[in-house]
């Protein structure tokens, strides 16, 4: 162990120190020497155990796998980025055997989302300026808007769905979805831990 290191690279344990004034020496017993210092008990918080055992490496795979599934879970609205943050900590699980606590399962599910949300995006983004799509994500828009209870007729909401088509639409449209996304997966990333954990202890 090195002097200067908190905790053992391996186990993560804390190094001890241990420091008691000894009023006399047994060597020094009635020369007037000074008494020997052991170092003072210095005990420094330890990292919790689901942060010492957490892999980042198989975080970052079941986040890219669950994303990469999310994809086509996107296809039901809401819930499919729920399921998305929930199948990163079951991937993760499945590889490790441990169940993530609830808040390495938020981040985990919303690296994921970030992951399908990022690809969506792509695929979008080539639809529309590569294929010339804009028209049919104008449609598409406006279905939604109608569902909402909107005037799909109505001018002013055509031309905002014409402006959510330029880059800096888009741009706007990515973060705010991107943000809604997150929160969603992060959430069924906590979701299922909660899950997991409570199915293994009974």
């Amino acid at each position: 162990m090195e002097d200067g290191r908190p905790f053992c690279p391996h186990c993560r344990a804390p190094q001890i120190h241990v420091q008691v004034a000894v009023a006399e020496d047994a060597g020094n017993f009635g020369t007037g020497a000074e008494p020997t210092l052991i170092p003072q008990a210095s005990f420094e918080r330890a990292p919790t155990l689901e942060h010492v055992l957490f892999d980042q490496s198989a975080g970052t795979r079941a986040a890219i796998k669950a994303g990469v599934v999310g994809i086509f879970l996107g296809i039901i609205p809401f819930v499919g980025i729920i399921l998305t943050g929930g199948l990163a900590v079951y991937f993760y699980r499945r590889e490790k055997g441990l169940v993530p606590a609830t808040g390495i399962g938020s981040r985990l599910g919303g690296a994921a989302g970030v992951v399908a949300f990022a690809i969506n995006s792509l695929f979008l983004v080539v639809r529309i300026f590569i294929f010339h799509a804009q028209q049919q994500y104008i449609d598409g828009l406006l279905k939604v808007a109608q569902a909402l209870g909107y005037n799909s007729s109505d001018p002013d909401i055509q031309a905002m769905m014409h402006n959510l088509v330029t880059p800096s639409g888009l741009a706007l449209t990515f973060v705010f979805g991107m943000i809604f996304a997150v929160l969603l997966a992060a959430a069924g990333g906590a979701l299922a831990s909660v899950a997991l954990r409570r199915r293994t202890r009974s």
